[in-house]
């Protein structure tokens, strides 16, 4: 069972038991509520109508999120980043970009690809990694998904903290307007990152 903690509301799509944490309930500007709440488990089994996938600029699969999302959702995400390669990002995604393909064989609608800031790189600037988030939640509107889930884009290898992706990553989220998106998740893969957004949730 997924350890979680939540805002407010009901839950889709996850069978772990909420731990509420007291803040108000998030609304966006259909007046509907939206739950925002992190999780530690297997983005890749989540039944949210979109995840978004942590990719490189190539779209062409890699480590960690990003090669766990392409072995699960079979080869013809692979075939559909590419088309995606040819006709609208020839040059590549940028950072902070979003772009959706179909799920394939993954539980979900839609895979929402988008390219975090890489620290390493010397890429800092928060107002990059909180363009994932919105760029993403741009992108679920667009396909008028209902549900979203997130991985903590650019921690671990892209050399981000934890407490600081989750804190971006949070505000990002809140300040959307999330028009018809009644719940978003953070799917995180370890016990720190999970208890850094809790912290940010709170």
């Amino acid at each position: 069972m997924a350890a979680t903690l939540a805002l407010s509301g009901s839950r889709s799509g996850h069978s772990g038991r909420a731990a509420r944490l007291g803040k108000p309930p998030r609304r966006c500007h259909r007046g509907t509520v939206t739950t925002i709440e992190a999780v530690l488990g297997d983005i890749t089994a989540e039944t949210t109508d979109a995840i978004v996938n942590a990719a490189n600029s190539s779209l062409l699969g890699g480590g960690g999120v990003d090669g766990a999302i392409h072995a699960a959702a079979g080869p013809r995400l692979l075939e559909a980043c590419r088309r995606v390669r040819r006709t609208a990002w020839r040059d590549g995604l940028p950072v902070g970009e979003a772009v959706a393909t179909e799920a394939f064989d993954l539980p979900c609608r839609w895979v929402i690809h988008t390219v975090g800031p890489n620290a390493h790189r010397g890429q800092t600037d928060p107002a990059l990694l909180a363009s994932c988030f919105t760029r993403s939640l741009d992108v679920a509107a667009e396909l008028t998904a209902t549900s979203i889930a997130f991985p903590a884009i650019s921690a671990g290898a892209y050399g981000w903290a934890a407490d600081d992706v989750a804190r971006i990553a949070v505000d990002a989220v809140r300040r959307h307007p999330k028009p018809g998106i009644t719940a978003i998740r953070f799917v995180l893969f370890g016990t720190p990152a999970l208890e850094a957004f809790g912290r940010a949730l709170t």
